[in-house]
């Protein structure tokens, strides 16, 4: 149980460096991020007005995140370490999760698409790029988790 706890928290830290790089402006999804949020829309000092506006609740924000990246973490690494200890391989635990990943967070980010107020000529970029994030996140995670399981 011990190992889940912390297999569950270095997910955690692997799924922020994860988001902090994949949204980040230095790299195409980052950019499609910030265009979603219509930040391309503003000037340089609305920009800065915006980022000082948000400030002062993003421990909030971070707190929040983290806690929804131990969810997510925690469910990968029970699925592949109780997978595992179970007798079943790490390609087939690995399958589970991505199976988990396309019935269950890829129609949620769908979901979010097509009902939320995105801007229909990057809506299918935003799709893919967040759910690619989510994969990307998960497959770190359970390949950690199958180093120690």
């Amino acid at each position: 149980m011990l190992t889940i706890f912390f297999l569950t928290l270095a997910g955690v830290v692997i799924s922020i460096a994860i988001g902090s790089f994949w949204y980040s402006m230095s790299t195409p999804m980052g950019r499609l991020h910030m265009k979603y949020l219509g930040f391309d829309k503003l000037s340089p000092e609305e920009q800065k007005q915006k980022i000082e506006e948000a400030k002062p609740a993003m421990p909030k924000v971070y707190a929040g995140q983290m806690l929804l990246s131990l969810l997510e973490s925690f469910a990968v690494v029970v699925i592949i370490t109780m997978s595992m200890q179970n007798g079943v391989s790490f390609w087939i635990a690995l399958g589970f999760v991505v199976f988990n990943w396309l019935c269950f967070m890829v129609p949620v980010n769908g979901s979010q698409i097509l009902w939320g107020n995105v801007e229909r000529d990057i809506a299918w970029k935003k799709f893919f790029s967040d759910i690619m994030a989510n994969l990307v996140t998960l497959l770190a995670i359970a390949g950690m988790a199958g180093l120690f399981a």
